[in-house]
């Protein structure tokens, strides 16, 4: 049996293996920039053809959807979402317990009140039951977050949308190229948000959004409130009329071109991405006590994030708590050069922005529905039990060469797990 390396020993990963770049930048991603660099268009509303309008057509044509509009980030695309669903002041948007707080944000920006709901212990997307269960007369929309790359259960959530007559935005900031039942995400709700930040399977040089709906009217909603309220249209003369409510939201040509020639190695790089995550976890499948991530049947995941559940018992660690194997397990991986960390130290309701209700000043948006809003440590069992007995690995799996690095990951867990007896000292001292 090896020596941990928390301990002296030799760490599974060297250290001159343990750094993978993404995104992965090569000559075309330079050229691509300086030829826009050089262009005679740098913003998306001038006339005519340019490096963000030439993104929206590729876009919609590899995944499948019928309009793509270009913005600024993944956290505005859903706000513009929301606002051209006509969301806003005494609405209710229901949100998952687990995820990034933009999609927590996004509603309030529009004077909405955001409703969490739980999730599933498998996919770590929302829950339907709970959905259904917070639906009020006020509810407006439903956000399921694709959360690591897993579709969420579209089906159940299409139909209870459709039952209430309320709006689905889908965030799929993480799950570029992922489907469900064969359909793109993005393309089953009445619009679609992703981010094409730098940390994305598909990046942009820094930040990037990008909104996708079937619906032409939706589109051009979008297209005015990402310019002023604005119409720009091909061949027409700009106004500076503002139609409606709008905002400064657009791309720059360069991000885009940026994306461009990403999208052009994307398919590549999908296929060996998912050679080598879906190996890796397979091999990880067979140590006891782990729970590797898994996509709900009938759909593809785009492994964004790769989240491992811990169960003490399983482990033989009886009486332990979830908290206890967790930290120890993250010790002793990163030691062994594995960067386990966790992804959200809190469920999305008990953050202080949500909690202290601040918002616009005088309790808005929670004073207009007279909300209740949340409180600390309330409710949502499953999101805290997977924040508690989870760690993720995040970007060196999206490197399409990364198979030999998972492969010493491999190695690590195995190592770990080999040495079990001082796994179990080591937690039972933490419990």
């Amino acid at each position: 049996m090896s020596k941990l390396a928390a301990f002296g020993g030799t760490a599974a990963v060297p250290r001159d293996r343990r750094h993978v770049p993404w995104p992965l930048i090569t000559d075309e991603d330079r050229k691509a920039v300086l030829d826009a660099l050089d262009g005679p268009r740098l913003v998306s509303d001038t006339d005519g053809a340019n490096a963000v309008s030439r993104l929206e057509e590729a876009w919609a044509c590899r995944f499948g959807h019928e309009h793509c509009v270009a913005v600024s980030n993944g956290t505005t695309a859903l706000a513009l979402a929301l606002a051209a669903l006509g969301v806003g002041p005494g609405d209710e948007v229901i949100v998952p317990a687990l995820s990034f707080i933009a999609t927590g944000l996004a509603p309030v920006h529009q004077m909405a009140v955001p409703v969490f709901a739980d999730i599933d212990p498998v996919a770590f997307t929302l829950d339907p039951d709970d959905v259904e269960r917070r639906i009020t007369a006020r509810t407006k929309a439903i956000i399921p977050v694709h959360l690591h790359g897993a579709p969420a259960d579209m089906d159940r959530l299409t139909a209870i949308a459709r039952r209430h007559g309320i709006a689905v935005v889908e965030d799929s900031a993480q799950a570029p190229g992922a489907t469900h039942r064969g359909r793109p995400l993005g393309s089953i709700g009445d619009a679609g948000a992703f981010s094409l930040q730098v940390s994305k399977n598909i990046p942009t040089c820094g930040e990037g959004g990008l909104l996708v709906t079937q619906d032409a009217e939706l589109a051009g909603a979008m297209r005015r409130g990402r310019q002023f309220g604005e119409v720009i249209e091909a061949g027409r003369d700009r106004d500076y009329i503002s139609y409606g409510l709008g905002w400064n939201y657009k791309m720059s040509a360069l991000q885009a071109a940026f994306t461009l020639a990403q999208l052009d190695r994307y398919d590549d790089y999908e296929r060996a991405r998912q050679e080598n995550v879906t190996g890796f976890l397979a091999r990880l499948a067979e140590l006891p006590g782990l729970r590797v991530p898994a996509p709900l049947p009938d759909t593809t995941h785009a492994w964004h994030i790769l989240r491992f559940r811990f169960d003490p018992a399983a482990f033989g660690l009886h009486g332990v708590r979830p908290e206890a194997l967790r930290s120890t397990l993250r010790r002793l991986l990163r030691a062994e050069g594995v960067p386990m960390s966790q992804y959200q130290l809190m469920p999305l309701p008990d953050q202080k922005v949500f909690t202290d209700r601040i918002g616009f000043g005088s309790g808005y948006p929670w004073s207009v529905t007279g909300a209740p809003g949340t409180t600390a440590n309330e409710g949502y069992p499953v999101t805290r039990a997977v924040i508690a007995d989870s760690l993720t690995l995040q970007k060196r799996h999206l490197h399409p060469g990364a198979g030999a690095l998972l492969g010493l990951y491999g190695d690590a867990f195995e190592k770990v797990w080999a040495n079990r007896d001082m796994v179990a000292t080591l937690a039972k001292a933490a419990s």
